[in-house]
């Protein structure tokens, strides 16, 4: 079976995966096939969107502009505020546009201008709806075990007030003009007076509510700050107590005076004492060198540092000294018993009494000053002691005092600031501290804000124009019919070997005689080019038989046999044998005679072959005869396949017109007694899967598929899109030629 592709067709497929490519120009295509559809949904949606805003009623609004002040602080405000302002200040406006949107407003404005009576709000007088879809809604959540509306039978004050309450919350909208403080208030309803005075209406209680809750504010805080300002002064007076109390119990006058008096005399007694520790050091030292010369005689002493130290000892050492060398010089010179030697040494006698004198004064000097210096230095180590034992004994009582003087402190300074706070705001208790008012009334609108019918208009083209966009493109995607040479070559697996166009109307009814009496160009040039393609396949190995099927009824199979034969009869002998004896169309097309003997009669032997066969033009046709019972049997007797054998010795091409391959099995049967098969398709009609189903069929018989004619394409339609643009006109077959 020959399923080679035209390579011609290549250039039309994208490279890689197909399911990644985009072709806009299929989408384009699928577009303005289904152009008037995309307009006529265009158009119905359009009318019953303006005949529905016709059914509408208009909307007015009213709008009241109130500005916020931010800037005053709260009443108890007592540190500064250190936060983020700016973020207040946003959360502040948010929290005022709740407060207008809610449902105390709300009501006040209901019960103020009576909205529980009027038409639009009351729903005792709004009309029953054509469907109940609430009443609906709620019996479904009955059944499935849902919440349902508790509320039976006649409606209440109560009721009312509540469903008027949330439809006026329904119909109103604030919202922040920019970055601004200004808010808006929008209330939307069919009456433009009554908006007007229902949005000034909510402005006013918004004011006012904000008035009085300032107001209940202040007298709440201050009288809670009277109430705090005498349990303050409790407590001031209590700690005040405590702190004489103590100050009683230690006996502190000056804490502060005493505290520094012991502390610089206790820097002092340290000093002393320090100068005394060295006093003794040195008193000690002389001390014990006395001591250790002591049993060494007083001259031994006398050479001690502390007591050669001292002026008279050294004056009576210096005395004894000269008389010592008088003693001597007057030996030499006189003798031992001489008067002068004796007033000499009682001369040195006396001095030398008068040095052991002075040193033993000296020396019970130095012990007196050691004892005084040991005896002082004790004296001021006990008075350092007392007097730091004394110095921490005040600390702790100042620790003490300290305390309860920072919780006298802290009590006084918080009582003071109660009194200021309380004093400016009874001072401000009756100003007014309200922090909105209203900058602009509503006035009745004089255009209804809605419906925008120009701008629903706009959009109902928009969206009907995009759907039907969407829509055509879905069932272009959807449409598994075969459309194209490319689609059938692709999908099929099998060459196309002619595209026939689709013929005009005025011509249809005599389409089997086109190519005779060459009426249509383009239709005579695509059936010249299957038989030019048949012949080239005749090439290899002859095909003299070839059956002509399709997949079901209304594919053209039989104009295309007719008019191939005539084709193939200007260059051979042609017979075409109308083998679709359930809906034989050879006798009809041709006007035959009716009673003419055909195949049936042939199969049957109620005629002979030359009775049966009429010749038109240049081509021999053998018409199905009489409609048999059986058609099924008689083509598959041994009778029929020696009329082919029969046949084939005296024409050069058999053509036969045969049934659907998916209506009965005679197509299958034909194919395997022929030597290939042409397969008919309509374009945009048979689909894929009825292509493949009928060619599956005929392979499973063994017959030889020579390729596929693609029939009734419209070629004025392709040309549009660039489909077979050229194909004809290229060639001199365009349609102002035809």
């Amino acid at each position: 079976m020959n399923s080679s592709v035209r390579p011609d067709r290549q250039w039309h497929r994208p490279l890689g995966n197909e399911s990644d490519f985009i072709d806009l120009k299929k989408a384009w295509r699928a577009v303005w096939a289904r152009k008037w559809m995309i307009l006529l949904l265009t158009l119905v949606i359009t009318a019953l969107t303006a005949f529905a805003l016709t059914r509408m009623t208009p909307l007015y609004k009213g709008v009241t502009t109130v500005v916020i002040e931010t800037g005053s602080d709260p009443l108890i405000d007592f540190q500064p505020n250190q936060g983020n302002r700016a973020a207040q200040a946003n959360e502040y406006l948010e929290t005022q546009i709740g407060l207008m949107q809610s449902r105390g407003v709300a009501e006040m404005v209901v019960r103020d201008l009576n909205l529980t009576e009027h038409p639009d709000f009351d729903p005792r007088q709004q009309p029953e709806p054509l469907i109940d879809v609430s009443g609906m809604l709620q019996a479904v959540r009955g059944f499935f075990g849902g919440e349902t509306d508790s509320r039976s039978g006649p409606l209440t004050d109560a009721d009312v007030l509540d469903l008027t309450t949330q439809a006026l919350m329904d119909r109103t909208s604030v919202w922040l003009e920019g970055k601004s403080h200004l808010a808006r208030i929008s209330v939307e309803m069919a009456d433009p007076v009554l908006a007007a005075r229902a949005a000034n209406a909510i402005a006013e209680n918004y004011v006012e509510r904000q008035l009085e809750a300032k107001i209940d504010s202040s007298q709440e805080a201050a009288g809670w700050m009277r109430t705090r300002l005498e349990e303050l002064r409790a407590s001031l007076e209590e700690s005040e107590e405590r702190l004489q109390a103590y100050l009683d119990a230690e006996g502190l006058v000056d804490l502060d005076g005493v505290a520094t008096i012991s502390a610089n005399e206790l820097s002092l007694t340290g000093d002393r004492m320090i100068d005394a520790q060295r006093q003794r050091a040195e008193a000690e030292s002389q001390y014990r060198q006395v001591q250790a010369m002591r049993n060494q005689g007083w001259e031994r002493m006398a050479s001690v540092p502390a007591v050669l130290s001292n002026p008279l000892v050294q004056q009576f050492k210096a005395e004894q000294a000269h008389a010592r060398a008088k003693v001597e010089e007057l030996s030499r010179r006189y003798g031992e018993k001489h008067p002068a030697m004796h007033s000499a040494q009682s001369d040195l006698a006396a001095a030398s009494a008068s040095l052991r004198h002075q040193v033993e004064q000296v020396v019970a000097g130095i012990e007196r000053n050691y004892q005084l210096a040991v005896a002082n230095e004790n004296a001021l180590r006990s008075s350092f002691d007392a007097n730091k034992e004394r110095i921490q004994n005040i600390s702790r009582k100042e620790f003490g005092y300290r305390d309860l003087q920072r919780e006298v402190d802290t009590n006084r300074a918080l009582y003071e600031t109660f009194m200021t706070r309380l004093r400016e705001t009874t001072a401000t208790s009756d100003l007014d501290a309200n922090n909105a008012r209203i900058v602009d009334r509503a006035i009745p609108a004089v255009e209804p804000s809605a419906p925008n019918k120009k701008l629903f208009l706009v959009v109902a083209v928009v969206l009907s124009l995009a759907l039907g966009i969407a829509l055509a493109i879905a069932l272009d995607m959807f449409n598994t019919t075969i459309r194209s040479a490319d689609e059938a070559e692709s999908k099929l697996n099998l060459p196309v070997l002619g595209i026939v166009p689709l013929v005009p109307k005025k011509l249809q009814k005599h389409v089997a005689h086109l190519f005779q009496q060459d009426e249509e160009r383009r239709f005579c040039e695509a059936i010249r080019t299957i038989r030019t393609n048949i012949m080239l396949n005749d090439l290899g190995a002859s095909r003299q038989l070839i059956v002509i099927t399709s997949s079901a009824p209304g594919e053209g199979k039989s104009t295309v046999a007719a008019n191939m034969a005539f084709a193939m009869g200007q260059l051979q002998k042609v017979l075409l044998i109308d083998a679709d004896m359930r809906r034989a169309t050879l006798a009809k097309n041709f006007n035959f005679a009716p009673g003419t003997p055909g195949l049936a009669d042939l199969m049957a032997g109620s005629a002979h072959l030359h009775e049966c066969i009429q010749k038109v033009g240049n081509v021999d046709m053998l018409s199905a005869g009489s409609v048999p019972g059986n058609p099924l049997e008689l083509l598959a007797s041994s009778r029929f396949a020696k009329l082919l054998e029969s046949v084939k010795g005296h024409y050069d091409r058999v053509i036969i017109d045969s049934p659907p391959s998916l209506a009965v099995s005679d197509a299958t049967l034909l194919a395997t007694l022929a030597d290939s098969v042409i397969y008919v398709v309509k374009s945009e009609s048979t689909s894929v899967r009825q292509a493949h189903k009928g060619i599956a069929h005929l392979s499973q018989g063994g017959a030889s598929i020579m390729g596929v004619v693609l029939n009734q394409v419209d070629v004025k339609k392709a040309r549009k899109h660039d489909e077979y643009s050229g194909y004809y006109d290229h060639y001199g077959y365009s349609e102002q030629t035809a």
